[in-house]
């Protein structure tokens, strides 16, 4: 029995396997595998094992493309303190999950005075109710290389659409998915300040057919989405 568990003892073929302990690891390892934690919790619960996980996850999140608070409990300061460690960071999502939003203002004002924030292509606030124009404004007026920006289900009124249209000339699409506050005013705003715009996710809002023909003679390659023309084939506006 003792020589089937030991692998048939000193003269046998086989030995266990010695796992390293976490002291054996070189910091540079552990940060690559913390480089492939998707989950917030798992993240925040490997930062809190040892001072040598806390560094390796520091690393690993300065090198970190993408990072997402979708579906989790986070609330300003977590988000603060993660985004200010992603310096590499270049697509955030802080949308909405099932258990609610605990993100604010101050969590977008954080938000924008972090390394990464001028270099932010993507971001995503999907649903969260509890910010308001204040925090968007300061977020966008520092994400000008913003390309994908999402704020559907949200309550921004054209405050924030004028600031997008002033500062995030990157800007190429754009989700305003039930934001009833956002007038036709906005998005003539908007189509003449984010000329590389090609798509306007419009659903839940009044958007008149003379509004989106406007848009389209101010760039002709914006398109609302759902659209309002019905325009017959061959037709050009």
């Amino acid at each position: 029995m003792g020589q089937e568990e030991g692998g048939g003892g000193r003269g046998g073929g086989q030995q266990l396997l010695k796992l390293p302990c976490e002291s054996e690891v070189p910091l540079d390892v552990l940060a690559h595998c913390f480089l492939h934690l998707s989950s917030f919790s798992d993240m925040a619960s490997a930062s809190i094992v040892s001072r040598k996980w806390r560094e390796g996850m520091r690393q690993a999140l300065a090198c970190r493309v993408k990072l997402s608070f979708a579906g989790s409990r986070a609330d300003d300061s977590a988000v603060g303190y993660m985004v200010e460690g992603a310096w590499s960071l270049r697509e955030l999502n802080i949308s909405l999950g099932r258990w609610g939003s605990r993100i604010t203002d101050a969590g977008l004002i954080r938000i924008s005075l972090a390394r990464c924030c001028p270099n932010l292509k993507s971001i995503s606030m999907w649903g969260v109710t509890s910010i308001t124009d204040d925090g968007v404004v300061q977020l966008v007026s520092r994400a000008q290389s913003v390309e994908h920006l999402n704020v559907g289900g949200t309550f921004i009124t054209d405050v924030s659409i004028l600031a997008i249209a002033a500062h995030c000339s990157h800007l190429k699409v754009l989700n305003l998915w039930g934001c009833r506050h956002v007038t036709e005013a906005g998005l003539v705003a908007l189509g003449k300040g984010c000329q590389k715009l090609s798509s306007i996710n419009v659903w839940g809002m009044s958007i008149s057919p003379s509004c989106e023909l406007h848009l389209v003679r101010l760039n002709p390659n914006l398109q609302l989405k759902p659209s309002q023309l019905l325009l017959p084939l061959g037709i050009t506006v």
